[in-house]
């Protein structure tokens, strides 16, 4: 089952644009044409959907309720997510209630960032990390300068 569409305010006009969990291509502003960050919730029974058949780089953000400082990570990521939108697809996943996702990553940490490209593993971060550290990861990642 997919997740309804996100209402997504654009940051250049200010309209609010119904954004897709999965689409083709990546989401632009229906007023502006100007691309939106692209960020979903995700669990076992929609991952593969929405974060396989991207055709952008997908940023898999594999967290837990409980971890304290991932609450920082988490807005650090949205902001990178609108930074990059058109480039970048969010899919972040509560790992305690989606053991299928964090089984086929093979999860160790608490918390842990993954970056796919066509379904398949480019690069990851276990653990928390300060944004500037978050920041280069992901650019090393997608430019693939960083090992998985």
């Amino acid at each position: 089952m997919t997740a309804a569409p996100k209402l997504v305010t654009c940051p250049r006009c200010q309209r609010r644009n119904r954004v897709p969990a999965a689409a083709k291509g990546a989401p632009r502003c229906g007023n502006c044409r100007l691309p939106l960050p692209w960020v979903v919730d995700a669990g076992d029974g929609d991952f593969g959907h929405i974060a396989d058949t991207a055709t952008v780089p997908v940023l898999v953000d594999l967290w837990v309720p409980w971890c304290s400082p991932w609450r920082f990570v988490s807005s650090v990521l949205e902001k990178l997510a609108t930074e990059k939108a058109g480039e970048l697809k969010l899919v972040k996943v509560n790992a305690g209630d989606a053991p299928a996702v964090s089984q086929r990553f093979e999860t160790q940490a608490n918390s842990t960032l993954i970056l796919l490209s066509g379904g398949q593993v480019v690069a990851r971060q276990a653990g928390a990390a300060p944004a500037a550290v978050l920041r280069q990861w992901l650019e090393d990642a997608v430019t693939g300068q960083v090992a998985s």
